[in-house]
């Protein structure tokens, strides 16, 4: 997550497109690391997600994003999990398998644990999800 989001001339590419990054070919002995997906067509977008809360001043649960494509598909993220606070921001780099160009809606759900009293509440104040060089706020 360091070189995150991709320098200006944009994200490295492995395999066809390899050639438009002549600069970053110019070492030698280079390690690459690669994550894939599950499920074809195995690909996945790194992207960097933010969440501030609001309500409850501290509570127990989890936090999740639930991606939403234009054909219907949906993957559940863990985001947080325990002890949550409004007073931190949650920060966690995902690999997420729907594209982002495809993304139809991004869904926050909070997951109160079984002693967490009845009345507590909890939000997202804000939702920042950074994708390569493109920012989104939900």
């Amino acid at each position: 997550g360091k070189c995150f989001p991709c320098p200006q001339e944009g994200c490295p590419m492995m395999g066809h497109y390899a050639d438009q990054f002549p600069a970053k070919l110019q070492k030698e002995n280079q390690k690459y690391f690669l994550n894939t997906a599950a499920d074809p067509p195995f690909a996945t977008w790194r992207q960097k997600v933010l969440i501030k809360l609001a309500g409850a001043k501290k509570t127990r649960g989890d936090i999740n994003l639930v991606f939403h494509d234009t054909e219907g598909n949906t993957k559940n993220y863990e985001i947080a999990s325990g002890a949550l606070s409004q007073d931190e921001i949650y920060t966690k780099y995902l690999d997420v398998e729907i594209n982002p160009n495809n993304t139809k809606k991004i869904e926050f759900l909070w997951n109160k644990t079984l002693f967490t009293l009845l009345w507590a509440r909890l939000g997202a104040e804000t939702v920042n999800i950074t994708h390569g060089e493109h920012g989104l706020r939900w």
